[in-house]
């Protein structure tokens, strides 16, 4: 994997734009319906613009009508413009748009980045949606510090402030909110647990930040994450270097939810690679859900119609899990990608006697849970997901068209 250095993008858009500044239209080439609430993201590498010195700013074309839409450009490999939808788009309709070269005002990011000592809040407004865990975290007195931990997840807000992560909890003091060790793997014949910590064996932890992107529609960074292998002869050695990306979208006009990516991409820099042997927990990405939800009033929902009882070892597109919070009813909405491998994925979902009588809830998409895998030296093998964190209902129409706009990007054309 090539790491980039530390980089900070804020590319921010902003409500002022000059009328005589240049502009290129294109429209959208779709193959799926996109519904507000859902982001559309777009390649424009192709357009030649020079979106290092210049702002812009994005307008949907409706006959006279000139409508200005949220929108941030994010520069890497590629130059990508994503912004909000406020009408259905459909597959067929004259789907027009114009990005404007904008005049100069002062900055302003809606959804921005706050950081601590402790970690980096992804922030719509004044309201966290997620804390990213940098610093080490111990357990409680008393417990073995062996399962200290960064670089995770936690706490997960719903909109209305529900925390729906939960970390340490006395039944497994090694599930920290989410997150996606792998778990059973062989490194040249040798067992190494990088979930398990009490094995000793390895762990996964923070390295250093390698972007932060804050503007209109989102936040995001990239974290970079070492799985360590504690049994290396001499120094404990890095078996898979990790680029975790995490962008939270708010783009939902009605305020009920917000939607978060969650992109994993890994390589191991060991000349023999690293085996990551089939078994039911490891990788992808899981979530050790709240307390508060147990077997009494917590609901799984999969793409295939499975339920909490019938969920475990199935594969799905998307898994709705809910349960009863302040507000009535919360949830976060899985869904998994097609480029993903074993896609679509096999789950683990906690039967509701899997922990006990409460029937306490983890979820995982778990793509070596029927497979191995080997990781080759020097390869980048990326997994990607979305949640839609929500407050309220979510129906399995509703969930399958939340993950149609996230498996089916649409192509800017362009117009000359």
């Amino acid at each position: 994997m090539k790491l980039q250095p530390q980089i900070l993008i804020a590319l921010l858009f902003f409500m002022a734009f000059d009328l005589t500044g240049q502009e290129v239209k294109f429209s959208l080439k779709l193959t799926e319906s996109i519904s507000p609430g859902n982001p559309v993201s777009l390649d424009i590498t192709s357009f030649g613009l020079n979106v290092n010195d210049t702002t812009f700013q994005l307008f949907r074309l409706d006959k006279k009508d000139q409508i200005r839409l949220a929108s941030q450009i994010s520069i890497g490999e590629r130059i990508i413009l994503s912004f909000a939808a406020d009408k259905m788009l459909e597959p067929g309709q004259k789907n027009e748009f114009a990005l404007r070269v904008a005049g100069k005002t002062e900055a302003k990011s809606p959804v921005g980045i706050k950081k601590d000592n402790q970690g980096v809040k992804l922030m719509a407004g004044s309201k966290p949606i997620l804390n990213y865990q940098t610093a080490m975290t111990y357990p409680p007195g008393g417990v073995n510090p062996i399962y200290r931990k960064s670089g995770f997840i936690h706490p997960l807000w719903s909109p209305s402030g529900e925390v729906l992560t939960r970390i340490q909890a006395p039944d497994h003091y090694h599930h920290y909110g989410v997150w996606g060790p792998w778990t059973k793997t062989h490194i040249n014949g040798r067992a190494v647990d990088f979930w398990n910590l009490a094995s000793g064996e390895g762990s996964v932890r923070f390295s250093k930040l390698l972007a932060i992107e804050e503007g209109e529609i989102y936040a995001g960074i990239t974290a970079l994450q070492e799985h360590l292998d504690f049994g290396a002869k001499g120094e404990d050695q890095v078996a898979i270097n990790e680029q975790l990306q995490v962008n939270a979208w708010n783009v939902d006009p009605s305020g009920n939810s917000y939607m978060i990516d969650y992109t994993t991409t890994i390589n191991s820099p060991l000349d023999s690679g690293i085996l990551l042997d089939a078994y039911r927990y490891g990788g992808g990405i899981g979530m050790r859900m709240t307390e508060k939800w147990h077997k009494d009033n917590c609901t799984v929902l999969t793409s295939e119609g499975h339920d909490r009882l019938t969920a475990d070892g199935t594969k799905a597109r998307w898994c709705i899990v809910e349960g009863e919070s302040a507000s009535g009813r919360s949830g976060v909405l899985f869904m998994s990608h097609p480029g993903n491998r074993a896609f679509p994925e096999p789950m683990r979902v906690w039967p509701i006697n899997a922990n006990g009588d409460r029937g306490d809830m983890f979820f995982e998409f778990c793509p070596i849970r029927h497979e191995s895998w080997m990781i080759e030296k020097g390869k980048n093998y990326t997994l990607k997901y979305r949640m839609v964190v929500f407050d309220g209902e979510m129906t399995p129409e509703k969930a399958e068209q939340y993950w149609k706009a996230f498996a089916h990007s649409p192509q800017a054309i362009l117009i000359k």
